[in-house]
């Protein structure tokens, strides 16, 4: 067992976003209602990451090729640096690597995770970024976008992220900014921003974004985990340091969401585009986004239900 007993339906009236559990406080409960994300300290070991860091290391270095995993890179820089570190920006889909799994199933953030997913637990979308030097092109820029644009799957308030700093991760190398209490509005419209060169393919971002909503940068040190929800919205800036900023993230769900059709929705061209991406990579004639998400999951905790 990762925590105490939780009840699958949210408490009744005052809390939406969490379930009842003995774990969080009443404040940090309240938080996430009011903010839609929550920042835990040292929750992760200098020892597991340290073994992250090992195995994207040879990911990089192609000693290991995970089945699944999209390794994505900065094709400018190969012809100077090869395969390494310095190419790599993001691991992705990596829950065919037994390694960098593990931190999907470790008791500690999973006992998390647990307050919000219930106690049937679906891996669900798996990143490892490596945030490249970038003050002059500004590549590596995410725009500020939500989650729940990139899934098909519902309802929102029973999927949550985790999202570990395997480094302190501070404004000048591109730490996560948020808009708090945005995870209360709808989701919104996202496509490519028009910045001529700087967009990595599936960055999308808002198509109107509020400026007015203050933004709040996420100080995090080594370790550092925060769990926000898929509506939030949130980005990160560029890395202005000569050094390289690596997080691990997972996307949670509880095995009772259900997949829906995105067919007439604000997801539609994402779907298109991402169906055309597997069925190039993997030369198949027909693929359908549920069928990817049904490749991407992965059971961690308890039975796999509907995902």
């Amino acid at each position: 067992p990762t925590s105490a007993q939780l009840s699958v339906v949210p408490h009744s009236g005052r809390f939406c976003y969490t379930l009842d559990n003995d774990l969080l406080t009443t404040e940090q409960r309240q938080f996430y209602e009011d903010n839609g994300y929550l920042l835990i300290r040292k929750l992760v070991s200098d020892e597991d990451i340290e073994r992250f860091r090992k195995e994207f290391m040879r990911i990089c270095k192609r000693e290991v090729k995970p089945p699944g995993v999209m390794i994505m890179k900065n094709e400018s820089l190969r012809s100077q640096f090869g395969q390494s570190e310095k190419v790599v920006n993001k691991v992705q889909d990596f829950q065919e690597d037994e390694e960098l799994f593990r931190y999907c199933t470790l008791p500690e953030v999973l006992k998390y995770v647990e307050c919000f997913t219930g106690p049937n637990i679906m891996a669900m979308h798996t990143m490892l970024i490596n945030k490249l030097p970038d003050s002059d092109k500004q590549t590596f820029l995410h725009p500020m976008h939500q989650d729940l644009h990139y899934f098909p799957f519902r309802p929102a308030s029973r999927i949550v992220c985790a999202w570990t700093a395997m480094e302190r991760a501070h404004q000048d190398n591109g730490c996560l900014v948020v808009q708090p209490g945005t995870h209360k509005t709808t989701l919104k419209p996202h496509g490519y921003p028009e910045w001529e060169g700087k967009t990595n393919k599936l960055f999308h971002g808002l198509l109107d974004e509020d400026e007015s909503i203050p933004k709040v940068h996420l100080v995090m040190e080594k370790g550092d985990t925060v769990f926000f929800h898929p509506l939030l919205i949130h980005g990160s800036g560029i890395n202005r340091t000569s050094g390289f900023r690596k997080s691990i993230s997972c996307h949670f769900a509880s095995s009772e969401c259900h997949y829906i059709d995105v067919k007439n929705t604000t997801q539609e061209h994402l779907e298109k585009e991402l169906e055309e991406m597997v069925r190039k990579k993997y030369n198949t004639t027909s693929v359908e986004l549920k069928d990817i998400w049904n490749f991407r999951a992965r059971l961690v905790q308890g039975e796999r239900i509907n995902l």
